[in-house]
């Protein structure tokens, strides 16, 4: 089940696993999303488009760590 972290005024929102990113962000949020390889950073642009980094990250911690990091500069 999906939840928020709102950290700068961006949403971060949570997803386990198998929870499509498009059906619970909207643009300007990021996500982070678990899956069998770990946890995907996500960022959803005004257009609705959903960019996310290369590799994933092994914790729910450092996936959190990273957008509340790309929240800070407004990512």
């Amino acid at each position: 089940m999906a939840s928020i972290v709102k950290h700068r005024k961006v949403n971060i929102v949570v997803l386990g696993q198998d929870e499509p990113v498009g059906e619970h962000c909207k643009p300007g949020d990021i996500a982070i999303s678990a899956a069998a390889d770990g946890w995907w950073t996500s960022f959803i642009g005004d257009d609705g488009t959903i960019d996310s980094y290369d590799i994933p990250y092994p914790s729910y911690q450092e996936a959190l760590w990273a957008a509340k990091a790309a929240a800070e500069f407004g990512v």
